[in-house]
């Protein structure tokens, strides 16, 4: 087996091939002055070939099809696709629309793909192969678990709909996990405050799936400051991270930024690399 990481995620891909025992491959990776890619991997493919790529833009996909062809010799190829743009982009509400979830999917063209934390699960159904989705959040837990500063912690979802991915990382701890409930006062007044439990004296890690621009997390943070929560932290498999989004949760009071290495970023502190590796091994 040899792992090939694509330009976007060379480190992750360097931490699976030391995971799995096996060769990492070297790419060449340039652009030309028109802006088309040019890519290619100098070493030989052999007959099983694994290739790392995240997508957060339309230049890492590109990237990935790229691979993909170069990669055609191989008797089989998995994909590996830790964070894939457009996901969310999985349903059509008006007349016209693109389905781009499905669009990318139907791209892929591989023995088997695996993703990671996908933003909605039936968007795997789309793939032409076998589509295998792991769960990272129990990682985000363990980390936890090992920091000793910690103080009656609590794992909190932003909204009802990541409450799941809360529970799960909670569950490596044994600790309370919880969801943020919004509720309307007025026409302009809503109160965010947590749906069952209270955070008074309590470190607080805020987990969702993808942190995108930030603003939602700031706001949930200066509440929960508000409401008497000690250390706030926001932690998520994704981090996207757009524009100013670290400025504005630290300027809201948060203690740290926890994240994968889905997206390699400065504040991805946890690798996934083990969690593929072993889904990898298992194919």
């Amino acid at each position: 087996m040899k792992v090939i990481g694509g330009p976007s995620s060379q480190l992750l891909a360097s931490r699976v091939a030391s995971a799995l025992g096996c060769e990492l491959a070297v790419c060449e990776f340039k652009t030309f002055p028109d802006n088309e890619m040019y890519i290619r991997i100098l070493d030989d493919i052999g007959p099983e070939a694994v290739i790392v790529q995240s997508t957060a833009t339309d230049s890492d996909f590109m990237a990935l099809l790229q691979l993909i062809d170069a990669c055609s010799t191989a008797k089989r190829t998995h994909v590996v696709i830790p964070y894939m743009g457009y996901a969310r982009q999985d349903k059509i509400f008006k007349k016209g629309e693109a389905l781009s979830a499905r669009a990318i999917a139907r791209t892929i063209e591989a023995d088997n793909v695996i993703t990671v934390n996908i933003h909605e699960n039936s968007v795997l159904d789309h793939f032409k192969c076998n589509a295998i989705n792991i769960n990272a959040a129990p990682l985000i837990g363990q980390y936890i678990r090992d920091i000793d500063q910690f103080h009656q912690p609590v794992i909190l979802a932003p909204d009802q709909g990541a409450k799941e991915l809360a529970a799960s990382a909670a569950e490596e701890l044994g600790i309370d996990y919880d969801y943020l409930e919004k509720k309307r006062l007025s026409g302009d007044t809503v109160k965010v405050k947590p749906k069952n439990l209270d955070v008074r004296d309590r470190d607080v890690v805020i987990l969702d799936d993808i942190v995108s621009t930030g603003g939602t997390m700031a706001e949930a943070v200066r509440l929960l400051r508000e409401q008497g929560a000690a250390d706030v932290y926001v932690a998520c498999i994704h981090p996207v991270l757009a524009g100013s989004a670290i400025l504005k949760m630290y300027q809201s009071g948060v203690m740290d930024v926890i994240t994968t290495d889905t997206i390699e970023k400065a504040v991805s502190r946890i690798s996934v690399a083990p969690l593929l590796a072993q889904t990898l091994s298992e194919l």
